[in-house]
Parts: C-alpha cells; sequence; structure tokens
C-alpha cells in the first residue's frame, strides 16, 4: 500500500565500470551509499525522511522528501565514494516532482513523476559528467558545474567535505578535533576542494525551494 502523492527529489545511480569491479567490491560501493541514505535520515537540521533501494547489479535509487536537498544530497554520496573507495565513481541522475512512497518501505515499488524522470535521465548521462538535473535551467548547470569541481577531490578533501556537508555540520574547529588536525588544515582542504563556493550554491538552492 502507497502514501499519498507527494514532493520528493530521487536520485537514480549507477556504478562506472562496474564490470571493472570484483562482486564484493559492488556490494561495498552500494553499501557505502546505502549508508549515506541512513545518515542523511539522521541531518536534524533538514527533517529528512529517506529510502534506498538496490536496483540490478550496480544501480541503485534514493528518495528524500525534502526535494531541495538533492544536489546536497548527492555531493554527499560523491564524498563518501572518494572517502571510502578513492577511484570508484557513480552516475546519479536528480530529479524532483510528485510521487508516492509505500508503506513498506520498498522503494522498488514507488512511482511517480520524480521517479520516471530521474531514471529516464540516467540513460542520457554519458562522457565525463557524472551528474545532471532533469529540472534543468539554472539548476542543472549548477549540479554540472558541482560535479566538476567534485572530480577533483582528493580522499582527504573528500574526508572533510563528507564532514562539512549535512545542514546540522559541526563547527570546522570540531572536526578538526576530531580528525586531529587543526582547524587551518580543515580550512585549506574545503577551500582547496570549492567547498565555500558549493556551499553558497546549495543554501541559494534551498533558500528557494522552501520558498
Amino acid at each position: 500500500m502507497a502514501c499519498a502523492m507527494t514532493a520528493l527529489c530521487v536520485l537514480t545511480g549507477d556504478l562506472v565500470a562496474s564490470s571493472d569491479l570484483a562482486p564484493d567490491a559492488v556490494d561495498a560501493v552500494l553499501s557505502t551509499i546505502d549508508g549515506a541514505t541512513a545518515t542523511m535520515a539522521q541531518w536534524s537540521a533538514s527533517d529528512l525522511q529517506t529510502r534506498f533501494a538496490r536496483r540490478g547489479g550496480d544501480s541503485w535509487q534514493i528518495a528524500l522528501t525534502r526535494p531541495e536537498l538533492g544536489l546536497r544530497a548527492a555531493l554527499f554520496i560523491l564524498a563518501l565514494l572518494r572517502r571510502d573507495h578513492d577511484l570508484t565513481e557513480t552516475r546519479i541522475a536528480i530529479a524532483t516532482g510528485d510521487g508516492t512512497l509505500p508503506d513498506t518501505g520498498d522503494l522498488n515499488a514507488a512511482h511517480g513523476a520524480a521517479f520516471t524522470a530521474s531514471g529516464r535521465l540516467l540513460t542520457g548521462i554519458s562522457g565525463h559528467g557524472r551528474m545532471a538535473h532533469a529540472q534543468g535551467g539554472a539548476l542543472h548547470a549548477a549540479t554540472r558545474l558541482a560535479d566538476h569541481i567534485a572530480s577533483g577531490w582528493t580522499q582527504a578533501q573528500a574526508r572533510a567535505i563528507a564532514a562539512a556537508l549535512p545542514p546540522d555540520a559541526p563547527s570546522r574547529a570540531e572536526i578538526a578535533k576530531s580528525f586531529g588536525i587543526t582547524r587551518q588544515a580543515i580550512n585549506q582542504a574545503l577551500w582547496s576542494a570549492g567547498y565555500p563556493a558549493l556551499d553558497e550554491a546549495m543554501r541559494a538552492i534551498e533558500d528557494e525551494g522552501r520558498k
């Protein structure tokens, strides 16, 4: 039985060059994405519900009940993959719109415009690009630029980005303390990874989405 239609953001993805990975490596990467979904549900500042489903051998899908957080969620996934799996990459198609979430929690049984648009968009992502937004326009442009920035993250930068991305992230001083490094080192990692510009873009998108 499905819940009523509601506004959602749907992220649909698949692993890049997954045929080069052993089955247990694919499982580990998808487990990281599943874990990212669970972590996002605990973002206390966002009042966010999330669902994850594996789709086929190397594909996955996530639904979020806060559509404006789509880009932040996608970047969080990319940061965790770079941090934990280094060179393993995923494509991500982002779409917002109406959809239903089954009461059972089985995302593979969900349906709606957001799911359709996200799934269709994924088939059109090719070349060097990894992320796209079905809405097009400025939102797609911001997504593509964010993708370009994220593609250059080192593992150390990704670790800092992953810690800073949650809406209720601790201060940089607290992040530095948890890592056992200086605040200056965290600031340098975030700056060199392009995080200040990404943060400003995400906040602008999220402020607009809440109106």
